[in-house]
Order: C-alpha cells, then sequence, then structure tokens
C-alpha cells in the first residue's frame, strides 16, 4: 500500500451510500431509478498498480439500477474508463490486499452482536479464520491437493495411453517384418484349407457315432421301461384286487352293524325307562323305611318312659337317687371305654388313608409309565410301518408324502416356476463311509435330514404352496432353506477341525452335490463336529485339549459332548441312514412286542392295585362309619349323664296321656308297615325286569362291539390296500411317463441321425472337390478356421502394405516417437508429483505453526486489552474441532468464574467486542479498519478507555486507515493532524423524506 505520512493515508470519496442496494431504492423509489457508488483509491509509491494506466488514482464506480442489475467501471485519476470487468476490480483488491467480506475490515454493530450473542462455537471459528485469511490458505491448499489428484488422474491416462501406443508401435514393427513371409503364408492357407475340409467330415462321422451309441442304449432302455411298466401293472391289478377284497368285508360288516343299530337303540331305551322305574320305587321304599324306623324308636322311648314313670311311682325317692347315681357311674365307664374305641379306631382310618394314598400314588406312577410306554409303542409302530414301505421306496423314510411332493417338485421345474430344481431331502443326498456312525450323524443333522435347499426367496414360496398340498395345517412341515446354488463346495480347509483318529462330519460323509455339502456348512458347520465312537474316549478329547477349530463332538451311541459338558441321546437307532432295513424292522417288531407284554404286565399291575385301593376303601369306610357311631353313642351317653344329674326329685308327668300317643304311634307303624310290603314287592318286579333289560342291551351291544373289532384291522388294512394302490399307480405312471419321454428322444435322435448322414455325404463330396486325398488330421474344425481367419487377414493386411513400404517404415517412426515422448511426460509429471508431495507436506506444517502463532498472539493481545480495564477473559481455539470459545469477566479473574458476553451488560459487552476486534487487528494484514457504532452502550468510563485503545493502535500502525461511525460527541478527542472528524447535520423538524436530488441535477449544480 502506498505511504503518505503527510497527509491520510486513503481518501474516500463518498456520494451516496448505501446499506442496502435494493431495499433503498425501494424506499427512495418517487425519486430515483438508480444509483451510484463512486470510490477513490490512492496508487502512489513503489506499490502503485499499473501506474502508467491509472495514474495516481483509481475511481471504482459502482452502478445499480432498479431491478437489481449492476455494472462496474474503473476509471484513472483523469476520469477515464480503464475497464468494465470485475476481474480487473478483483485483481486491484488482491493487489492492495482490500478484503471486502473480512469483518475484520468492515465490522458493523449488527454484526458484532450477533457475533457475540452466536450459540454455535463453530461460527465463531469460521469469523477467527477468515478475519486472520487462514480460510484463505485451507482453501488455497485443498485447491491444490485437487489439482494434485487430477494430476494423478492424468499420469494414470497417461500410463494407459501408453500401454496402447507401445501395443501399436509393436503391431508396426511386426507388420513391416511380415512382409517378407507373404508367399509362404498363401501355401499355408492352401493347406489349411484341404485341413478343414476333411476336418468338417471327421467331426460328422464323429457325431454319427456317438448319435449311433445313444440310439442303441436308447434301445435297450426303452426295452427295460417297457418290462418295468409291465410289472407294475401287474403289481397295480394285484393291488386293486386286494383293495376290492378287503372293502368287500368291511362294507358287509358295516351293513351288519347297521342292522343292528336301531335294535340296539331300543332296547337302550327301554332299559332307560325300567331303571327309572326302579330308581323311583326305590326311593318309595326307602323313604317308608325310614319313616318306619323312626315310629319304631319314637314307641321305644315312649315305652321306656311309661315304663320308668310306673316305677318311679312305687318306690321312694332314695332308692331313685342311689339308682341315679349307680347309672351316671355306669354312664361315665361306658364314656370311657368308647372314647377307647374311638382312639383305636381313629389310627385304623389314619392307616387305611395312608395305605389308599400310598397305592394311589403307586397307580399314577404306573398309569404315566403306561401311557409313556404306549407313546413309544405307537411311535415304534409308525416307525416299524415307514421302514417296511421304505423297503419299497426309500424316500419313504423321510416321510410318507416325500416321494409324492418330489414327483410335484420335477412337474413344477419342468413347467418353468422354479429358476432352479429344489435339493432335497438333504439326507436322501448324502451317504455314509462308516455305518457305525449313522445314529452320531443322524444326531448332529437332527432336522436337516429332511429339508430342502431353494436357490431363492421366488422358488421357496412356489415349494411352500406344493408342501401345503401334502402336509395338512398345523403339522411340521420340512425346513427350507434359502441359499443361492454354487458349482463348487466351498473351501474350509483353514478352519475345518483336524484330528489324526476321528473324522469330522463332512469327512465321514459322501457328497455328491455342492449344493447339500455349502447348506450343511452354513447351517450346522459339520467341518467341526468331530465324530468319535468310543464315549471315555470322547470326553477324553473334548475336556483335555480339543483340536482347533472343533466346538463338539457326537460319539456312536449319538450322546453329544462339548468340553465340560456331555448330553446323552434318547434315540437308540438311526431312523434315515440306515443301510440295514430288514435288521431295523426285526429290531422294531421285537421291541414291539416287548413293549405290549410290558403294557399287559403294567395292566395287570394297575388291576391289583385298584383291587388293594377298593378294599381299603370298603374297609375305611366301615371305620369311618363306626368312628360316626362311637361319636353319636358318646355323645347320646353324655346327655343322659348331664340329664340324670339335672333330674328333678319329684316328677309329675300324665302317665295315660303317654299311653295314647304310644298306641297312635302302633296304629301308625302297621299302615306304614303294610305300606313297605306293598312297596318291596314293585322294586323287586321292577328290578327283574331291569336286569332283563341289561342283559338284552349288554347282548346286542357285545355283539355290535365284536363287530366293531373285526372292522378296525380291515380298516387298517384298507388303509394300507389303498395307499399301495396309489403307490403302484404313480409308479406306473412315472415309468409310463418315462417311457413316452425317452420314446420321443429316441424318435428325435433317429431323425437327427438321418439328417447327419445326408450331412456327412454332401460334406465329403465337397471335402473331394477341394482335396481328392483324404487327409488325416489332428485338429479340430474350429481351431482350423480360426488359423485360417487369422491368416486371411494377415495375408490381406500384408497385400494393402506391400507396395508402399517407405509408408510402413514412417508411421512405425512416428508411433515410437509419440510413445517415447509421452513417456518422458508421464515421467516428469510423476517427479513433479512426487515434489509436490513434499512441498505440501513441508507447507501444511508451516501453516500450521503459522496458525499457532497467530492464535497465540490473538489471546495474548486479547487478555491485554481486557486487563487495561482490570477485566479477565480466555479464548479457547479447537483446531481439530474448529470451534473457538470466548468468555469474559469483569473484575478479578480470581473472584469469579468467566462468563459468556452474553450474560455481559450492554457496555461491558461493546467493550469486549473492541478488545477483540483490536486483537484481531494486530494479527490481520488488512489496509483500512471501519468500526459502526463500536461504543453505543458504553458507559462513559469504557468509551473513553476503548477510545484511547484504538487512538493507541491507530497511531502504531499509521500505514493504515481506521474509519470509526458513532452517534457520540467525539469533541473530547484530542487534535491532530492524523485525525479527521465528519459530524452529519440534525435533521429538521418535522421532515419526512432524505432531501436527495438526481444526480444530473446535482451535476448541472456544481457546474
Amino acid at each position: 500500500m502506498p505511504r503518505d505520512q503527510d497527509k491520510k493515508n486513503w481518501m474516500i470519496l463518498i456520494k451516496m451510500v448505501t446499506k442496502m442496494n435494493i431495499q433503498f431504492l425501494s424506499l427512495m423509489a418517487p425519486l430515483l431509478c438508480s444509483a451510484d457508488i463512486s470510490i477513490t483509491l490512492r496508487n502512489r509509491g513503489d506499490d502503485a498498480y499499473r501506474a502508467n494506466v491509472y495514474g495516481d488514482s483509481i475511481i471504482v464506480q459502482q452502478h445499480i439500477s432498479m431491478d437489481g442489475s449492476r455494472s462496474y467501471k474503473l476509471k484513472s485519476g483523469t476520469g477515464a474508463v480503464v475497464s468494465t470487468k470485475k476481474e480487473e476490480l478483483i485483481g486491484i483488491l488482491d493487489h492492495f490486499n482490500i478484503q471486502v467480506d473480512n469483518p475484520v475490515s468492515v465490522l458493523t454493530q449488527e454484526m458484532s452482536k450477533q457475533f457475540l450473542q452466536s450459540k454455535n462455537e463453530g461460527d465463531k471459528y469460521k469469523f477467527f479464520m477468515k478475519a486472520t485469511q487462514l480460510e484463505q490458505m485451507k482453501e488455497d491448499y485443498s485447491y491444490i491437493m485437487e489439482t494434485k489428484e487430477r494430476t494423478k488422474e492424468q499420469i494414470n491416462q497417461g500410463e494407459e495411453r501408453l500401454t496402447e501406443l507401445k501395443r501399436q508401435c509393436l503391431e508396426k514393427e511386426e507388420r513391416f517384418q511380415s512382409i517378407t513371409g507373404l508367399s509362404a503364408m498363401k501355401t499355408n492357407l492352401e493347406y489349411l484349407k484341404h485341413e478343414m475340409a476333411w476336418a468338417v467330415v471327421n467331426e460328422i462321422e464323429k457325431q454319427l457315432n456317438a448319435i449311433r451309441d445313444n440310439i442303441k442304449i436308447g434301445e435297450d432302455r426303452a426295452a427295460r421301461l417297457e418290462r418295468k411298466t409291465e410289472e407294475q401293472q401287474v403289481r397295480l391289478n394285484e393291488a386293486e384286487k386286494k383293495y376290492k377284497d378287503i372293502q368287500d368285508k368291511l362294507e358287509k360288516i358295516s351293513q351288519e352293524t347297521n342292522a343292528r343299530a336301531p335294535e340296539c337303540m331300543a332296547l337302550k331305551a327301554d332299559l332307560t325307562s325300567k331303571k327309572g322305574a326302579y330308581n323311583e320305587a326305590e326311593v318309595l321304599y326307602n323313604r317308608s323305611l325310614n319313616e318306619y324306623r323312626a315310629l319304631r324308636k319314637d314307641d321305644e322311648q315312649l315305652c321306656k318312659r311309661i315304663e320308668e314313670l310306673r316305677k318311679s311311682a312305687d318306690q321312694s325317692l332314695e332308692p331313685e337317687r342311689l339308682e341315679r347315681q349307680k347309672k351316671i357311674s355306669w354312664l361315665k365307664e361306658r364314656v370311657k371305654a368308647l372314647q377307647d374305641q374311638e382312639s383305636s379306631v381313629n389310627q385304623d382310618i389314619e392307616q387305611f388313608q395312608q395305605a389308599i394314598e400310598k397305592d394311589k400314588e403307586e397307580h399314577t406312577r404306573i398309569k404315566s409309565e403306561e401311557l409313556d410306554v404306549k407313546n413309544t409303542l405307537n411311535y415304534n409302530q409308525r416307525q416299524l410301518k415307514e421302514l417296511k414301505d421304505s423297503k419299497t421306496d426309500q424316500l419313504k423314510r423321510f416321510g410318507p408324502h416325500v416321494p409324492a411332493l418330489l414327483e410335484a417338485i420335477d412337474d413344477a421345474y419342468r413347467r418353468g416356476h422354479f429358476t432352479y430344481k429344489p435339493v432335497g431331502p438333504l439326507g436322501a443326498c448324502i451317504h455314509l463311509r462308516d455305518p457305525e456312525l449313522a445314529l452320531a450323524i443322524e444326531s448332529c443333522l437332527k432336522g436337516l435330514l429332511q429339508a430342502y435347499c431353494c436357490h431363492n426367496h421366488a422358488d421357496e414360496r412356489v415349494l411352500q404352496a406344493l408342501m401345503r398340498r401334502f402336509y395338512s395345517p398345523g403339522t411340521s412341515r420340512p425346513q427350507i432353506i434359502v441359499s443361492e446354488f454354487q458349482n463348487e463346495m466351498y473351501d474350509v480347509r483353514h478352519r475345518a477341525a483336524h484330528h489324526p483318529e476321528f473324522p469330522t462330519v463332512l469327512t465321514a460323509l459322501e457328497i455328491n452335490n455342492a449344493v447339500v455339502a455349502n447348506s450343511l456348512i452354513d447351517m450346522r458347520s459339520i467341518e467341526t463336529v468331530l465324530l468319535i465312537k468310543n464315549n471315555s474316549v470322547a470326553r477324553a478329547v473334548m475336556n483335555k485339549k480339543p483340536p482347533k477349530n472343533c466346538r463338539e463332538a457326537f460319539t456312536a451311541d449319538g450322546d453329544q459332548v462339548f468340553a465340560g459338558r456331555y448330553y446323552s441321546c434318547n434315540n437308540k437307532r438311526p431312523k434315515f441312514l440306515s443301510r440295514d432295513v430288514d435288521s431295523e424292522i426285526s429290531d422294531l417288531e421285537n421291541e414291539v412286542e416287548n413293549k405290549k407284554a410290558q403294557i399287559l404286565n403294567l395292566q395287570q399291575h394297575l388291576s391289583a392295585l385298584e383291587k388293594d385301593i377298593n378294599c381299603n376303601e370298603e374297609l375305611l369306610r366301615r371305620c369311618q362309619l363306626h368312628y360316626k357311631e362311637l361319636k353319636v353313642k358318646i355323645r347320646k351317653s353324655i346327655s343322659e349323664i348331664r340329664e340324670l344329674e339335672n333330674i328333678e326329685e319329684h316328677q309329675s308327668v300324665d302317665i295315660a296321656t303317654l299311653e295314647d300317643e304310644a298306641q297312635e304311634n302302633k296304629i301308625k307303624m302297621k299302615m306304614v308297615e303294610k305300606n313297605m310290603e306293598q312297596q318291596k314287592g314293585n322294586m323287586e318286579h321292577l328290578k327283574s325286569l331291569k336286569i332283563e333289560a341289561e342283559n338284552k342291551y349288554d347282548a346286542i351291544k357285545q355283539k355290535i362291539t365284536q363287530l366293531s373289532e373285526l372292522a378296525d384291522p380291515l380298516k387298517d388294512e384298507l388303509n394300507l390296500a389303498d395307499s399301495e394302490v396309489d403307490n403302484q399307480k404313480r409308479g406306473k405312471r412315472h415309468y409310463e411317463d418315462k417311457q413316452k419321454e425317452h420314446l420321443d428322444t429316441l424318435n428325435k435322435k433317429k431323425r437327427e441321425l438321418d439328417m447327419k448322414e445326408k450331412e456327412l455325404e454332401e460334406k465329403m463330396s465337397q471335402a473331394r472337390q477341394i482335396c481328392p486325398e483324404r487327409i488325416e488330421v489332428k485338429k479340430s474344425a474350429s481351431i482350423l478356421d480360426k488359423e485360417i481367419n487369422r491368416l486371411r487377414q494377415k495375408i490381406q493386411a500384408e497385400h494393402a502394405s506391400h507396395g508402399d513400404r517407405e509408408e510402413i517404415m514412417r508411421q512405425y517412426q512416428e508411433a515410437r516417437e509419440t510413445y517415447l515422448d509421452l513417456d518422458n511426460k508421464v515421467r516428469t509429471l510423476k517427479r513433479f508429483i512426487k515434489l509436490l508431495e513434499e512441498i505440501m507436506t513441508h507447507r501444511y506444517k508451516t501453516y500450521q505453526q503459522f496458525r499457532r502463532c497467530l492464535t497465540l498472539r490473538c489471546k495474548l493481545y486479547f487478555d491485554n486489552l481486557l486487563s487495561q480495564r482490570a477485566y479477565c477473559g480466555k479464548m479457547n481455539f479447537d483446531h481439530k474441532n474448529e470451534t473457538l470459545t470466548i468468555s469474559v469477566q469483569p473484575g478479578e479473574g480470581n473472584k469469579a468464574a468467566f462468563n459468556d458476553m452474553r450474560a455481559l451488560s450492554g457496555g461491558e459487552r461493546s467493550f469486549s467486542t473492541v478488545c477483540f476486534i483490536l486483537s484481531l487487528w494486530s494479527i490481520a494484514e488488512s489496509p483500512f479498519r471501519c468500526l459502526d457504532e463500536f461504543d453505543v452502550y458504553m458507559d462513559m468510563v469504557n468509551r473513553r478507555i476503548a477510545m484511547d485503545m484504538i487512538l493507541k493502535m491507530a497511531d502504531s500502525q499509521r500505514f493504515r486507515q481506521f474509519i470509526l461511525l458513532t452517534p457520540q460527541s467525539m469533541s473530547s478527542l484530542p487534535s491532530s493532524k492524523l485525525i479527521r472528524i465528519l459530524r452529519m447535520s440534525d435533521p429538521e423538524r418535522g421532515q419526512t423524506t432524505l432531501p436527495f436530488r438526481p444526480v444530473s441535477q446535482e451535476e448541472e449544480d456544481r457546474s
């Protein structure tokens, strides 16, 4: 910047000042339609910008229209327009280091307030970076790094171009060298044509031989399919005949049962009515019997009372008292004896109850055991049936519906419903190397043996739909594994378990399908599971030090062994992988017989227990009844004792009245007794009728039960026969479809054979025309065809270039020079990139040091300026997270904690702003400083201190210009030739618009 100590550094002539361009014009719309802003810059000294063009000053004029458009004019000191381009203006700003958008150069009160009240520490950090021009340095560094990356891309492109140029250069060289061998190439071409003609004949002959072999094999297979179809038809006829015979027997039994059903219903209704009549008669008889017993008891009591009264009338009072005392003593002895009997009976009751409870617990245990044995028997019977079925079809071991499901899968695949045909069940796709490990492998794989594999989820949905046709709702279905099919098995050598003696599940199986192997590896990690036949050896291997990658092991008994844990297997034999089916069937049949015998023994034991329980319950009931009778006798005796003890000396009872009551009671007894005899006779008659009806009903019911028992095994046989018929039908349909498909293929191959024979005759005729004698050819026709095409192209290329040898030389030389030139450029760029990386590394370290120095200087200046007012403050820079934290505390720093600047008063905040701006001024480079209303919220003391600090800094930096805008009076400032005060006149009272005039009118007034 040019310096002049006698006059001001800068002269700014403002004809019209605006803060917001378009907004200001909208306010002045009635007066103006455009505005001009003109600034004159001093352009003197050694650092003048194009002094020969602009002279001693540069005039920057901006024109702003009402529609928002702008234009620039850059004029020389004489007023001549030098340029109207913005790029020229930007060059001037860069030359004089004028930062238009730098807040350190121009800081308005609103910008300062927004900065200090901002909650975002990142914004403060950006403010600091922009003020110190560190942001520009960072952007320049980023731009250089981007340029470096683009240069690397150019190098990569150049290297690719080098490869292509090298290839072209070699082709030019080869083309030049190949001119001399043109005649030899033509001779070789003719010989290749002869070989080609007979090579085609050889290939057709090979195809004919292969087709004839296939037809012969196909005819043999067609004969076998025909025999199998006939055999299947015979088996189907036998199965249908057996099914019809069983159905006829079952129909006959059903008709007989239905014929006896009405008779059974009628006998049952008759039995129910007779039971009701008998029960009603029994109720009436019991009611009369109870009434008779009550009357007889009343009669006995009346007679006894009358007798007592008669005796008391004849005897004196003393003998009566003695008699009462004697009776009381006897009653007490009786009560004691009865209580002893009660205690003994109570003990018997407890013993019977304990015996009954023990028998019931034993009964419950045996019943549960019987249920478990029955469940095992049912399971063994089902497994036995499946094993017998699997003798004819191995797939039935995995479920009765599996063969039909696989046929449905094949049909759906032929129709194109699957992307890839599902694989399964997985157990049918694997084979054991050692049959003794069958149970161990089944215990390891479990349900995966019945699972299916699909290529994608679309195939899975199709398979689920097929399964719903064969598996009813609520029943378990096989698992479906969805995994993309691959043709090669996983390489698991790095993660498989290895032991010198014992195999893993993967090595113990023969798996021809890679999809099956990969699925088992994914789902069960079979490469990490060892198979150890002996249980104790398995425990020792897994507990001491298991092999690497080994997580678990299985024994020959199916037990699962972990390190420190052992789980026994519930199954005793393999279900899916056993090879000796007959032995399995024999073992299962023996086990079924054993289970039946066990169930019979348990049932006999249960019957004995039930008899014991019934006997003990009967004895218990008698003891309880005896116990109740003793209780009644005890209460009655105690009551008599109390009555005798409380009886009065003189009794006055009317004996005649009691005798009348006794007479009436005897008459009632005779009537009730007569009624009882009638009811008893009626009851006996109804009882005989009921017994007769029960015998008839039991007889007919027993006959129906016998028929049902005959029908149940027939139903089972019918179901088996039906299944057999379905199997034979499916087998026949399978062989018929195979036969039809095979015959179609065979006919197609025969037609193909006829066509190939005609083609062979044509090719042999063509070959004799080309070469009469047959040549022995070892190469195939495709290889010869490629060689002929390549040789023809080479000959054509040689023909095209054979007449201009110099042109070939020139092209080769140009290609070589282009290659060498580009190679030299690529090498130069690589060296430049390497040098640039070293320079940028050094410059980035220098940038970090410079940023650290500026940060430290800013902190020191800020603390120093705050201390002049006895304030404390601190600035925390976090360059990693790009944050800046500023806190200020009025007063002594050790007496109060630092506060955020938003918590300060208006004057304190303005003073802090001035300190912060001055600290930035001290470290930033700019030709002028501008502050707007910096002291508006300060008190007189803060304003004076702030102004002194600004003047002191301005005096120390006389090569810069300071512009301060304030509404306060500056009359207290000292007079100096370096200070110039511009005061605006006060507005007139009542004035509503500013007294601006059009620019043209002002120019006329000046002129």
